[in-house]
């Protein structure tokens, strides 16, 4: 391997390292389950990786920002606005 390479595999790897990434976060103050079909959040059904978990019916859902993969399903599924895909 060349030095020119092994420099460039190492700029590569320091990039990957700090290369943001993305996440879906509930505002809430705007999630009232209550709104939703029977109490059950359309963004909980709607989160293909299941990441996204609601207790209850009613209950407010709860997610592992650390684990989403931030693909928006959560986001264009919620009526009431309240999540967003964040750049972390």
């Amino acid at each position: 391997m060349s030095g020119a390479s092994r420099i460039s595999d190492s700029y590569n790897a320091d990039k990957e390292e700090i290369m943001p990434s993305k996440t879906a976060l509930v505002d809430y103050k705007k999630c009232h389950p209550e709104k939703c079909d029977n109490g059950v959040c359309a963004a909980v059904l709607a989160c293909t990786h299941k990441l996204l978990k609601q207790e209850a019916p009613y209950e407010i859902p709860m997610m592992n920002p650390s684990v989403c993969q931030g693909c928006g399903d959560c986001v264009r599924a919620c009526p009431l606005k309240a999540i967003k895909i964040v750049t972390m």
